[in-house]
């Protein structure tokens, strides 16, 4: 079961680890297709219950509470992404020959084979919006598609469901790809590579690794960061199809097999006729919302992998134009005397907020909540002489208070010791007094949430709410 395709599933004993959004349509197709499916899980609680209940009732047997132990008789495990490669369960798996394939791995092997074509995009910030972006583009032109994997549709409605498709935009994850041995995309996109998730991989190297994936088998293009050399290292040790071509994006302007920007303008000098001479216009930089420097790199990497498809260049223009961005991320929430109000609550770590910061010139910045291990020396040193001020929240704001201690001393701190649902009315409330008019108050975290908040949607609306308090005054 380790190579080709399972075309018959009939009495396989299938193991699925995990219930969870991608584990409980796992257990439903592959019950439906005829396999013995057992699902095992860690928890035990009331929600487990439940799915638990539903999927018994399909024939599935299910072990709550013990997510380490392989079931006898297994043939294949099909796992939630989320589990470590270092869990018990897959250990024995090892041992026992058994292979292991993520969601993706199983929606990729049941595609029938006329299916459609995979446009894969994969990195540490940007991967949503860019797919989001890319489905836009690729509807603008026409075809029938669908923003899949991480968000939107998933991937195994995607693949089983009625609905035909011409060509899929897919966000895959660093968990996703390494349990995606035989994932092979027509173009696919590592948008840029920072530390994240080490301690699921290991190392940044493993990390690495398991994005440069993305481009194993790759048919048309492999699109790479040209500012992120890490991203063309991966694209250089890739096996590709025989033609496959590496096609940079750039802010600048762009070489040969590159896209970029010249005179406010998106260009294509990859997929022209004599690409030495010529450069074809896509879009204005002002059809991107919002032109942030990051994310007009989304939509050159998103515009890449359209073109790669063969997507005209109007198709690239109209779907930016069309596009609009999900919230929490770079979104503009008020003017309030002179002073632009942005929550991008969706920077949960420092490359994502370094890109946040580079986009505005005089800022207050509001920062803080679960480190995760990160370090903020390096951020602070680039951001510093753009900070009018900064305001700190959450548990780990220490780390960031002792960074601007370091390295933008002259900057003023006011550091918040409290996490009760008032805190971020306050926060934005000395935020309004350390800024003058012309500033922007950005909540750009470089933290994960949840040290106060349910996620960063829940973080981002408080501070909305809190920008809407300041209005009304």
């Amino acid at each position: 079961m380790g190579s080709g395709q399972v075309t018959d599933w009939q009495g396989k004993n299938v193991t699925v680890a995990g219930l969870g959004v991608s584990g409980v349509p796992a257990a439903r197709v592959l019950a439906g297709l005829g396999a013995h499916v057992t699902v095992v899980n860690d928890g035990d609680d009331e929600r487990a219950r439940a799915q638990a209940a539903e999927l018994e009732a399909l024939g599935v047997a299910v072990r709550l509470g013990d997510g380490d132990t392989l079931p006898e008789g297994a043939e294949l495990i099909v796992t939630a992404p989320g589990w470590k490669p270092d869990k018990p369960l897959f250990q024995a798996a090892e041992r026992a020959g058994v292979p292991v394939w993520g969601d993706v791995e199983l929606a990729w092997r049941l595609r029938g084979p006329d299916a459609a074509p995979w446009l894969a995009v994969t990195g540490t910030n940007g991967k949503t919006t860019t797919v989001r972006m890319l489905a836009a583009i690729l509807t603008a032109a026409g075809l029938r598609t669908a923003a899949v994997g991480n968000i939107g549709v998933s991937l195994l409605d995607a693949v089983l469901g009625e609905q035909e498709y011409d060509v899929l935009a897919v966000e895959l994850s660093s968990y996703q790809l390494h349990w995606a041995p035989s994932l092979r995309a027509h173009s696919a996109a590592v948008l840029n590579l920072a530390p994240d998730h080490l301690d699921w991989h290991g190392s940044m190297e493993a990390y690495a690794a398991d994005k440069g994936r993305v481009y194993e088998g790759n048919r048309v293009a492999c699109v790479y960061n040209a500012a992120d050399k890490a991203t063309e290292d991966l694209v250089r040790a890739a096996d590709v199809e025989e033609g496959c071509r590496a096609v940079g994006f750039t802010l600048n302007a762009p070489g040969p097999s590159q896209l970029g920007v010249v005179d406010g303008l998106l260009v294509d000098r990859a997929f022209v006729a004599d690409r030495q001479k010529n450069a074809q216009e896509l879009a204005e930089v002002s059809d991107v919302n919002p032109p942030a420097p990051h994310n007009i790199a989304n939509a050159l990497a998103a515009a890449a992998l359209a073109r790669a498809f063969g997507v005209p260049a109007t198709a690239v223009r109209d779907g930016l134009r069309s596009f609009t961005p999900d919230a929490h991320r770079i979104a503009h929430v008020a003017d309030v005397d002179g002073v632009a109000y942005v929550d991008d609550s969706k920077a949960t770590n420092t490359h994502a907020t370094e890109a946040s910061l580079a986009s505005y010139e005089s800022i207050v910045w509001i920062a803080g909540g679960l480190a995760k291990g990160a370090t903020f020396d390096e951020l602070v040193a680039k951001a510093g002489k753009r900070l009018r001020g900064a305001v700190l929240i959450g548990a780990d704001r220490a780390l960031i208070r002792e960074a601007l201690a370091r390295h933008a001393p002259e900057v003023p701190v006011v550091d918040l010791d409290r996490t009760d649902t008032g805190a971020m009315l306050q926060a934005v409330r000395e935020a309004q007094r350390l800024a003058r008019p012309g500033d922007t108050v950005l909540l750009a975290p470089a933290c994960a949430s949840m040290d106060m908040f349910a996620n960063y949607n829940q973080r981002g609306d408080a501070f909305a709410e809190a920008v809407r308090e300041l209005g009304a005054r």
